[in-house]
This record gives C-alpha cells, sequence and structure tokens, in this order.
C-alpha cells in the first residue's frame, strides 16, 4: 500500500467530528464488542431454537448448521420485481448460496426489506411515506439478524432509501462482518437531456401525455438501476469511497458474467472475514470517523444526491458518530468537482463508468490526500485495494488499476483539472434557519437570487399557479411544512419543470422548502431541508407573500429582508393536519411523524 499522505483540512475535520463522538462512539463500540461471540453465533443458541433455524435448510446444509463448523452468511434482500433496480436480485440467492458452500460456509436468506421506488410515489400520497420506509428498513434488517443465526451478512441493495436503511439496520449489529452487493444499473436510454427536454415541454403544455410517457419509457427501460446520478447512484458510489462493496462493484450491469462474479466474489469475502477465520473484519470497525468523511468527500466530488445530507448524518448517528452540515459546508470549500454525471451534466453513470469510473475517482482523491486511505475495508487494511476496475480473465475474477488518464473528460477530470475547485453543496444560514443547497448543477449566475416571495403549503398549489399563469414574473416560491414532522418530508419532485421552465424564460426564480427535492435535484437554486421545520416553529413559516427573500451561495445566506422588529413580533403560521394524516397507508406512520428528528439530524424516528 503506497502511503498517502493526507489533507491537513480533512485531518482537522475527521479529528473535530471524532472529539464531537467520543462518548457515543465509545459506547457504540463497547456494545458491538460486548455483542461479538467467540466462534459460531449460534452456538449459543438452545437445541430447540436451533432446530427452527435450520428446518428448512437441505441435508448438507443442516448438517453444516448442526455441526456449527462453517460459517452462516445471512442474505437481506430488497428484492421485488416491480423496481427495475431490484428485479436482478431474483437470481441472486441461489448464486450466493453455491459461492458460500465452494467458500466453505452456508448462506440463508434471512429476511427480505421493504422496497420502496421514489419514482413511482414522486407527487403522490404514499411519497410521504418514502424516508421513513429507510427507519422501517433499517427495523426491519435488526428483525431478520436478530435470530442471532448468522456469523456475516450480505445486503442486497440498491435505491434511495433501501441501502441507508440496510446500512443503519446493519450498524446495530456491527460485530458482524456485512457487505453491501449491488445491481447494476440498465443500459443508457433516451438521453438525460432530451428527457428534461420534453418534461419540461410537457410542463408548459406543448406536447400531451403520450409523447411525455413515451419519453420516460423509453428512459427507464430495462433491469437495473436509473442511469442519472440521484440518489440511488450515490448510494452506490459511497458504498464504494466507504469500502463496503468488493472493488469496482457499483456500476457494472446486471444478468451478466462479470456481474456475478462480484456477486460471488462479495460472499466469498463474507465467509473469510468472519469471527471464525483469522481475518475478523467487523462492520463497526469499517464504519468509523474516518470513512464517514471519506463518504462526504466523494459525495461532494461528484455532485451527488443532497438526500445524503440527512442519510449520512443518520447512518453516522448508528456507528456513535456526530456529523453535522458544517463538516459538509466545510469539506466542500477545498474538495474539487470531478465528475459531472446528468443532472449536473449530460452524461450517465454508464458514460461515468465507461470513462475511469469509481475506481478512477477513488485513486484521484488518494493521490491528492482527500481521502483516508488507511481505513478498514470489506478487502482489509487500505482504501487503495478499491481504486480498481474488475474484469473476467478466462472466467477467473481479477481486478487491475484503473486507467491513467480519463476515457472522457466531459465526464470525469483528475483533481489536477477539475470542473471547479470545489464541491457541489453549500450550507446556507440566516433569519430562515439553515439549508442546504446544491450548486454542483446551477449556473454561477443563479448563484445569488434576491426577490419576493411566493408562500405555498404543497407543490400542487404551485403546480396550478404555474399553469394558471400566475408565475410568469420573478419571485422565490416557499413551500412551508413539507419537513419530516409535518408529512414525512416528500420529494418535491414535481416542482423541477416547472420552475425550470421559468427559468429558462428568464425569470429569477428559487425554492425554499423545509422539505426535500430529488436526488437528481437540478439547475434552478433550492433552498432545501430547512431546519427547523415549519411544523416546529420555524421560522420559515413566519414568511409571508411579498417578502424580500435572499438566498446567496457565494456567502452561505438565506433570509427574509424584513424589518427585524417587524420579524420578532410575527407570528408563525400553523400546521393543517388534516390533508396528511390517514390515506394511502399515512395513518400507520404517525408515531415516527411525531418522534422524528430535525433534518440536521438525519430526520430519524429511530434513536
Amino acid at each position: 500500500m503506497r502511503n498517502h499522505v493526507i489533507d491537513a483540512r480533512v485531518r482537522e475535520i475527521t479529528e473535530r467530528i471524532r472529539a464531537r463522538s467520543v462518548a457515543g462512539r465509545a459506547d457504540y463500540l463497547s456494545r458491538m464488542d460486548a455483542a461479538r461471540t467467540a466462534g459460531v453465533a449460534r452456538k449459543g443458541l438452545s437445541c430447540t431454537n436451533l432446530a427452527h433455524g435450520f428446518a428448512a435448510a437441505d441435508a448438507a446444509d443442516k448438517e453444516s448448521l448442526k455441526q456449527a463448523r462453517w460459517p452462516n452468511i445471512a442474505i437481506l434482500s430488497a428484492y421485488n420485481d416491480m423496481l427495475s433496480a431490484h428485479q436482478p436480485f431474483e437470481r441472486f440467492p441461489p448464486l450466493i448460496k453455491r459461492a458460500a458452500r465452494e467458500a466453505a460456509a452456508v448462506a440463508q436468506f434471512a429476511g427480505g426489506v421493504p422496497a420502496m421506488c421514489d419514482g413511482v410515489t414522486q407527487g403522490q400520497p404514499g411519497m410521504e411515506l418514502s424516508l421513513f420506509s429507510r427507519d422501517v428498513i433499517a427495523m426491519s434488517t435488526g428483525v431478520a439478524l436478530a435470530h442471532n443465526m448468522f456469523d456475516a451478512a450480505l445486503c442486497l441493495g440498491v435505491c434511495d432509501k433501501i441501502v441507508p436503511g440496510l446500512l443503519m439496520g446493519a450498524l446495530s449489529f456491527g460485530h458482524l462482518p456485512v457487505l453491501f452487493v449491488p445491481g447494476g444499473p440498465m443500459p443508457s436510454g433516451v438521453p438525460n437531456k432530451e428527457k428534461a427536454r420534453i418534461r419540461q415541454l410537457f410542463a408548459e403544455g406543448k406536447v400531451g401525455r403520450d409523447a411525455l410517457l413515451e419519453s420516460e419509457a423509453g428512459s427507464y427501460h430495462a433491469p437495473g438501476t436509473c442511469t442519472f446520478y440521484g440518489t440511488a447512484n450515490s448510494n452506490q458510489l459511497l458504498m464504494e469511497i466507504m469500502g463496503l462493496h468488493v472493488p469496482g462493484a457499483a456500476f457494472v450491469p446486471p444478468n451478466t458474467a462479470l456481474r456475478d462474479a462480484l456477486t460471488a466474489a462479495a460472499t466469498q469475502r463474507a465467509a473469510r472475514t468472519t469471527a471464525l477465520g483469522g481475518e475478523y473484519l467487523p462492520l463497526a470497525h469499517l464504519v468509523d470517523e474516518r470513512a464517514i468523511v471519506n463518504a462526504v468527500i466523494g459525495l461532494l466530488a461528484t455532485g451527488g444526491s443532497t438526500n445524503h445530507t440527512l442519510h449520512l448524518v443518520a447512518i453516522a448517528r448508528c456507528a456513535g458518530i456526530t456529523l453535522n452540515w458544517d463538516d459538509f459546508s466545510d469539506l466542500s470549500q477545498f474538495v474539487p468537482l470531478l465528475a459531472r454525471i446528468y443532472p449536473n451534466g449530460g452524461a450517465d453513470v454508464n458514460r461515468f463508468h465507461a470513462a475511469g469510473g469509481a475506481g478512477f475517482l477513488i485513486r484521484e482523491l488518494l493521490d491528492a490526500g482527500l481521502l483516508h486511505g488507511d481505513v478498514m475495508t470489506v478487502m482489509g487494511r487500505g482504501l487503495e485495494a478499491h481504486a480498481a476496475e474488475p474484469f473476467l480473465v478466462d472466467g477467473r475474477l481479477e481486478w487491475r488499476p484503473p486507467p491513467a488518464a480519463s476515457g472522457d473528460l466531459d465526464v470525469l477530470r483528475p483533481v489536477r483539472d477539475p470542473f471547479s475547485p470545489h464541491g457541489g453543496l453549500a450550507l446556507l444560514g440566516g433569519n430562515l434557519g439553515r439549508a442546504v443547497i446544491k450548486t454542483s448543477a446551477m449556473k454561477s449566475e443563479h448563484h445569488v437570487v434576491e426577490a419576493p416571495a411566493l408562500v405555498f403549503d404543497d407543490q400542487e398549489e404551485v403546480v396550478a399557479a404555474f399553469n394558471s399563469g400566475r408565475l410568469d414574473r420573478d419571485f422565490v416560491a416557499v413551500i412551508r411544512f413539507q419537513g419530516p414532522r409535518a408529512n414525512g418530508m416528500p420529494e418535491l419532485h414535481q416542482l423541477s419543470p416547472a420552475l425550470a421552465s421559468l427559468q429558462s424564460r428568464g425569470f429569477h426564480v428559487a425554492l425554499v422548502t423545509d422539505g426535500r427535492m430529488s436526488g437528481a435535484s437540478g439547475s434552478v437554486p433550492a433552498a432545501i431541508h430547512v431546519t427547523p421545520e415549519c411544523a416546529n416553529g420555524g421560522p420559515l413559516a413566519k414568511v409571508r407573500d411579498g417578502d424580500v427573500i435572499r438566498i446567496d451561495c457565494h456567502h452561505g445566506v438565506l433570509e427574509a429582508r424584513v424589518d427585524p422588529q417587524t420579524w420578532a413580533l410575527r407570528d408563525p403560521a400553523r400546521l393543517a393536519h388534516a390533508r396528511n394524516e390517514s390515506g394511502m397507508g399515512r395513518e400507520m406512520f404517525s408515531t415516527f411523524r411525531r418522534a422524528a428528528s430535525d433534518a440536521e439530524t438525519g430526520a430519524m424516528a429511530l434513536m
């Protein structure tokens, strides 16, 4: 392993995270160390317990489980055949079981976790369950692993809340080795710029639903992950850079020999890294402060999903680590933007992968001292093992160094020639609270917007105003009561085409909300995740139509230009619950809404 000298600024931010996390991290590691069982976990089960645990196994596996001579690997899967990203997982359990036997191990399908598709629920009542499905997935992971039959786990998941939820749940069983096993992206379809053009034309009433549906079906058209760089593909990049995948697994297409070989390799690593062997690599010791900082840097360097300003905070909390938005903002000041993938550019993840992909990115950041190279990963010590590309040579899996130069400088660049010297995220603050804003897809002329507010209580009101022509003007759309406690913090995806249309016609427009935008947030300035949220009496609920709102990405400003005395005396508006307390399962999530933390602490209902 080469000696990578870490940048002093990265070290300083990591150390302050470590210092603020001392008590929580020590408590977490103490609990994980206490959970570790000498030898095979299932030896502690009674005969009745154990008989129930292997009753359905075939004869050979049953004998191995009975004698406790081989490790048992839990398969946790988000398979369903509605989601294109998760449909390929149907084939994985038999493949994993076969690979486990070849590695002198057993694999059992421990449990399935729910897998909600934000692409299906965008703009629908069901979207109000989406964020909290992450916590349900974490709990489902815990239920599966609580049988205490297992010595390691493989987590099969890809999309938005699913990978964070699996990781959050797995961290409660951090004494086990855990590897993440992705499914890979679908082939490229209708180009992203064309898809965005058709969406905007539909928003303007210039094409009909048939044309829109034809375009969308040409974009999302096959098994595999959607190919734009939203939360799903950001998840995969982060699992790579945290060392929780076998190297190069993220963006290999599904249903290919190479994908199958990578899945088998993950199984074999799981078998070799249990407490039974000499390479014990528990998840608790992989996900430390350095790995969390590496994840934030990977997100910033690629202009990834703003949803990870929630998810990474929540993941860190589950590992006893306190991460906050100041850490994201301070890292963003010097982490260069090395990738442009739609919506931050015209290319999709298949082009990013072909240009050098995650292996090239990791190598560049390591060589620049911008990643902690001395972390533990599923491959052992050192992140350098993940600066690699997988290949099949005569049917055998091999890893080679990534290309010396990017194969496409419009998509992926070296540190010495970045798209921007700064990451794609900024922190805003002022008399409206704190918020994050994604800048990587915005033109520089939109980094500062000052315009009168128009206040709405949901995205449907904005779309209706756009369709009636009432938004043909400069304005800042303030959409309130969209936070975790108000309605589960749904993504406000319906707004993008309308606001982009207005911006393209020369109007100065922006969005301020305590809700979320899509993981594929685009070119319109959007100050999101405003904290404290309106339902908690946050100051955004004080805004009235006509108040001048200033968003300044350069100086980190989010404020209402209202006389301070007038502002102090103004009462915040109150939330009317009636619209979202029930219907489409929302009544079952009332406990989650009441318990949810604020956005900056991960919007969690678990802790």
